[in-house]
């Protein structure tokens, strides 16, 4: 299957990886056992403003996609998605779930956002059309020479203070999501990606070479070395020795011809 004809696939993909996401943000929100620290300063500003969570949602990744133009960093279809769907995903989410009573059904739903953001972020990235405003903000100040590691642990410190003095829930579900997160997503994103274009390219090449059809670019370079070593035809899927080209004073009787006639 080519590349492009899985485009329909990457589409869909992401659109269930984005809403998925916002659903889990929603659990983390019902369960009242803490939230992560994106999430702790999009509570604090809607308990400041009076606007709805989703809507807080997309006003901070369209601010953070505002600070990609100093970074030079192209957003893609994914990158603009994601603004828009998981802020509504929320939302709507939180329109349909109840705030659960019991601690154990809490724990639960903690439990349950967190494996599920894992699986959105595998669904989400692993479509590969492009990553979220914020991931994208953390990459592109890595690209400037600052460690990927430094830089997400400064920015995640700091919209985790800043969502604290505005009033957000911090507690065992931000411990919980801080440390599970990481290999969570780093054991569904190579399961959920798609096969990179280049693997498929590979394939392709590799079934061409079986059944003969080599490709243009490989024809030509046989059909150069073949006229420099006036070799036949039946050698020409090896170079010879360097003695056969080298040392052989014997005009060829084929000289030009890619065949020995």
């Amino acid at each position: 299957m080519r590349a492009i004809d899985r485009l329909p696939n990457r589409l869909l993909r992401l659109a269930l990886g984005l809403v998925l996401f916002g659903f889990a943000i929603a659990l983390m929100i019902r369960a009242r056992l803490g939230l992560d620290a994106w999430n702790v300063l999009h509570e604090g500003i809607a308990d400041r403003t009076g606007l709805s969570f989703g809507t807080i949602v997309i006003g901070t990744a369209a601010l953070a996609l505002l600070l990609w133009i100093p970074l030079r960093l192209r957003p893609g279809i994914g990158t603009i998605a994601n603004i828009a769907v998981v802020g509504l995903a929320v939302d709507g989410s939180l329109r349909l779930l109840p705030a659960p009573a019991g601690l154990p059904l809490r724990v639960t739903l903690l439990v349950g956002a967190v494996v599920l953001t894992a699986i959105a972020t595998g669904l989400y990235i692993g479509a590969g059309l492009g990553p979220g405003p914020r991931d994208g903000l953390m990459t592109g100040w890595a690209a400037r020479g600052h460690s990927i590691r430094l830089t997400r642990t400064a920015i995640e410190v700091t919209v985790l203070v800043v969502g604290v003095l505005l009033g957000g829930t911090v507690g065992v579900g931000t411990v919980v999501f801080t440390f599970a997160i990481g290999p969570l997503a780093h054991w569904f994103l190579p399961r959920l990606a798609l096969r990179p274009k280049a693997e498929a390219s590979t394939k392709t090449w590799d079934r061409q070479s079986r059944t003969g059809k080599t490709p243009t670019r490989r024809t030509r370079t046989r059909r150069t070395w073949t006229r420099t070593s006036s070799a036949p035809t039946g050698a020409a899927s090896s170079p010879p020795s360097s003695g056969t080209v080298v040392r052989s004073s014997r005009p060829s009787p084929t000289c030009g011809s890619p065949t020995s006639g």
